[in-house]
């Protein structure tokens, strides 16, 4: 099938992967620009773009698509049965959406309508959602709103991490537009009810408000870890908090209850059991606490 594909991140490889290695003639892969990255700020290319140079694919990266009617009239002039979409980064306008004879086909990582938006792994681990999915849906303009494929579920367990579940997610996707394209099922409408929004994270989104209870908590630090990452601030430092457990305890919301980082939060207590200062290396707990002391009656900001 004459396709062209359209990701930018990790989520997206294995699906462009997928559709190399099954034979289809990928003619285009669009993806984000390369852009600074690193201590040198070097321009470096996404995910996306560096697997397509390794399976010798053809590579566009438009900052922009929404008004730009000579990339529309190139999409077009591709002549494509579809296009796979991953993760892109960018709105396809109504001149590309309509381009290709099957349309824009979408792997969506939540079982949709739940979540629809920026970040459903995210938010799935945060509602504490007991399943995630994918869906396959074919795109129109409206946010997440098409028709759908197919549908595949995976359970989240109590100690997923979004690493976890989104490298699962991945791989169902993967899997499941190679069957989109093969079978190509009947689209589904959307149902009206449980309609969710999972709008994208900013850097506060990881602040840990020790208001709220210890099991929210501890799924905040699941779901947001590596990105934006959750912390707290404490001697005019921002420390990182990257994997933590739910014990007993009652207190004041931010108090530490003994000195092995344990703090009182609004309903519950959350042991922190893995800790990073800003430019120092990731460590267990209780090496962190010789190197920076946290003892019992501290109040975290």
């Amino acid at each position: 099938m004459r396709l062209a594909f359209m990701g930018s991140p990790d989520f997206a490889v294995p699906a462009l992967r997928a559709l190399h290695a099954a034979g289809h003639d990928i003619v285009a892969v669009y993806c984000q620009p390369p852009r600074p990255a690193g201590r040198g700020q070097k321009e470096t290319p996404c995910p996306v773009h560096r697997a397509a140079l390794e399976l010798g694919l053809e590579i566009r990266t438009p900052a922009r698509l929404k008004r730009d009617i000579a990339e529309h009239e190139a999409f077009a002039a591709l002549d494509l049965d579809a296009a796979v979409v991953a993760a892109y980064g960018l709105i396809l306008p109504r001149a590309m959406l309509d381009a290709p004879r099957r349309g824009c086909l979408n792997i969506h990582a939540s079982l949709l309508p739940r979540w629809r938006g920026a970040a459903p792994i995210h938010a799935a681990i945060l509602a504490g959602d007991a399943e995630s999915g994918v869906t396959i849906m074919r795109m129109e303009e409206g946010l997440d709103t098409g028709p759908m494929l197919l549908k595949e579920a995976t359970p989240i367990g109590p100690e997923t991490t979004v690493q976890a579940l989104h490298d699962a997610l991945a791989e169902i996707g993967a899997r499941l537009i190679l069957r989109a394209l093969a079978e190509d099922p009947p689209a589904m409408p959307q149902p009206e009810q449980g309609v969710t929004y999972a709008p994208k994270l900013t850097k506060e989104d990881g602040r840990l408000d020790w208001s709220q209870g210890a099991a929210a908590l501890e799924r905040r630090v699941r779901a947001l870890n590596p990105w934006p990452g959750t912390y707290f601030q404490h001697q005019g430092e921002q420390i990182r908090v990257l994997a933590a457990r739910i014990e007993a305890g009652a207190g004041a919301p931010g108090v530490l209850l003994d000195d092995a980082a344990l703090v009182a939060c609004g309903d519950g207590a959350l042991r922190l059991t893995r800790l990073q200062r800003p430019g120092r290396a990731a460590m267990d707990a209780d090496a962190f606490l010789r190197g920076f002391a946290l003892p019992a009656g501290t109040v975290l900001g």
